[in-house]
């Protein structure tokens, strides 16, 4: 049983407010996990509120109050390859991941994810991602050190005051233009969730997408791409290459959402944070980082540098 050593949390919003108890709450807020595993992590004492004050069975839902709790999954995998940290300060670390590794908790993924790894190899217990990029992908996470100005780096990604560059590589299909290389594409459209959760589409109505992608090499039937995202949606750039007619090699989500099966470790999908360069708000010095890690590009190198 894999158990995170860090409490994740929950706001009880006015879209609950008929719940009686927290435990009600709870159910009610995440239907894929039992009430009996709820009622058994109360019972444990693994829920409490924010002064660590464990909730009953009986707590009375509590409007705009938050609870936290500790995820557990019964057989969580090893993710075998290891993160780098890049860079480290009073207000912030710079880590690349390995494919296959998420940055959070999640699914069935407690201790294996790059927070806990960094946790516990820091010792920082508030250490937090200042953004995200999918399990599947490779590369730069950005991290804030001290909670007091977290806000300021928050505020880099959500006002696009950030540069981040990715790598990407596409199998050319037959038809594709013998003169992709040196060309860019501005892609704007709008996403939204489709059917599965989990993936996303392109909708109709105002843009809320921007990337800009550039073909910056062909080798063998396959192309590297250059990939420069303007806003921050849930897989957009791996939505934006579908679009162009590019998906990205070994891509399980898009075009098409492939059966579920074990991580197949030899075919990682082939999109990378390369870099990312800004200016610190704390200390206005001007900052850029880039990965150590490629993809699978040479064909000599075999498989990235996991």
């Amino acid at each position: 049983m894999g158990r995170s050593q860090y409490p994740s949390s929950a706001v009880m919003s006015p879209d609950f407010r008929q719940c009686a108890t927290v435990l009600d709450f709870l159910v009610q807020k995440y239907p894929r996990i039992p009430a009996s595993i709820w009622r058994d992590r109360i019972v444990a004492g693994n829920v409490h509120w924010e002064d660590k004050t464990p909730v009953t069975e009986d707590s009375p839902f509590q409007l705009n109050q938050r609870v936290f709790y500790y995820r557990e999954v019964p057989d969580e995998p090893v993710i075998p390859f290891a993160e780098q940290i890049l860079f480290q300060d009073e207000q912030l670390l710079v880590a690349c991941k390995p494919h296959f590794l998420p940055v959070t908790p999640g699914g069935i993924y407690v201790e294996q994810c790059l927070l806990h790894r960094l946790r516990k190899k820091t010792g920082i217990d508030t250490l937090t991602p200042i953004h995200r990029i999918d399990r599947e992908t490779a590369g730069l996470v950005l991290f804030s050190v001290n909670p007091d100005n977290r806000g300021l780096y928050q505020r880099m990604f959500a006002e696009g005051t950030i540069s981040k560059t990715y790598h990407g590589i596409a199998a050319l299909g037959d038809g594709a233009p013998d003169d992709l290389r040196g060309r860019e594409w501005l892609v704007e459209n709008r996403m939204v969730e489709a059917e599965q959760w989990f993936r996303m589409t392109i909708g109709e109505g105002e843009v809320n997408a921007r990337s800009t992608v550039r073909c910056v090499d062909l080798q063998a039937g396959r192309a590297l791409f250059e990939l420069s995202p303007l806003t921050g949606k849930t897989h957009q750039l791996r939505v934006h290459m579908m679009s162009l007619g590019f998906p990205l090699e070994n891509d399980l989500f898009y075009p098409e959402l492939q059966p579920r099966k074990p991580d197949n470790y030899d075919k990682p999908l082939q999109l990378l944070a390369k870099t990312v360069a800004f200016t610190d708000p704390v200390t206005g010095q001007s900052r850029s980082f880039t990965s150590p890690r490629s993809l699978q590009w040479d064909h000599n190198q075999g498989q990235a540098a996991d």
